[in-house]
């Protein structure tokens, strides 16, 4: 049977060890031999699109990468449309996008092929999964790990609680007023944090609480792709919210910094910290392809041989 991912609810705590376990491993079978990889470019791409076509490279696919405004994305064709046409000739269609409702679309349609988010307004399923393979391998174990994250409750945000939540992670939130968590999509998380993985999510406004005691400290631009238009209210809004060396000093010994880049040095985060011993940084962005590769394996190996 076909599997889409369109973010990390879909998985079981059980398929999130086995994609994370495929991940770790040095080498997979060529298991996308003879089979093409779609990937839709709605938005630009720098660690998504290279980890993606080096990782499809890596299983002996062949990755085909398309720009959105090559196919009139929903202007020229239909993303229904788009999406039949990409499983003619395709085994994975994984797709980034503005509007989430663009994968839904696809993942309605699409019988034999798999549809991955590589990221959407709402989810970035394939970030998270980099930044869960970066934890476990410092920490040795995701269970029990006090994770903080500071800023924007964005899509990154969204994927790594659902994460944290199938993993047994604890979670803190810090954001300004009107930038935290929608209570509508709380309410889907809540269900996965009733499972018996014990973790627990704890959102406040100040982020010196949210960091006390955590092992690692997380946090994103200020201003999205997309959101230019917003730059001066967001800057306003996010100030004090920076993660630097006074931040950090509440946090464990421990902690270290994470960033899923593009990181706008000054503003949400210093370049000492980004620089520094204690950051993880460029690890993520090298676990990017790792995760890709061990996601790809287990989408196809879970569909079948190419899912045909």
């Amino acid at each position: 049977m076909v599997r889409h991912l369109l973010d990390l609810d879909q998985l079981s705590p059980e398929e999130l060890t086995q994609i994370l376990d495929l991940s770790q491993k040095k080498e997979l079978p060529a298991i996308l031999k003879g089979h093409g990889v779609a990937l839709l470019f709605g938005k630009p791409s720098l660690r998504t699109r290279n980890a993606a076509e080096m990782a499809v490279y890596s299983l002996g696919g062949h990755p085909v990468s398309i720009r959105g405004e090559e196919v009139g994305l929903d202007v020229r064709e239909s993303d229904r449309d788009i999406a039949r046409s990409l499983e003619c000739y395709h085994t994975i269609v994984a797709a980034r996008v503005n509007d989430h409702r663009i994968l839904m679309h696809m993942a309605e349609v699409l019988q034999r092929a798999s549809v991955l988010n590589l990221l959407s307004d709402v989810a970035h399923p394939t970030q998270a999964l980099a930044d869960l393979l970066t934890i476990k391998e410092h920490f040795g174990s995701l269970s029990g790990v006090k994770l903080a994250y500071i800023g924007d409750a964005n899509n990154v945000c969204r994927s790594l609680l659902i994460g944290a939540a199938l993993s047994g992670m604890h979670m803190s939130v810090a954001s300004p007023l009107g930038y935290g968590l929608d209570h509508k999509w709380l309410g889907k998380l809540e269900v996965l944090l009733g499972r018996p993985t014990n973790s627990w999510l704890y959102e406040t406004q100040d982020p010196i609480k949210a960091v006390e005691g955590s092992n690692a400290v997380y946090t994103d631009v200020w201003v999205s792709m997309g959101q230019e238009h917003e730059s001066g209210i967001r800057k306003s809004a996010f100030e004090g919210y920076q993660l630097n060396t006074p931040l950090l000093a509440n946090a464990g010994d421990d902690a270290v910094v994470l960033h899923c880049l593009p990181a706008h040095r000054g503003e949400e985060i210093t370049s000492e910290l980004l620089d520094s011993s204690r950051s993880l940084v460029w690890t993520q962005a090298a676990n990017r392809m790792r995760a890709m590769r061990g996601l790809l394996f287990w989408l196809t190996e879970t569909a079948g041989a190419g899912g045909q």
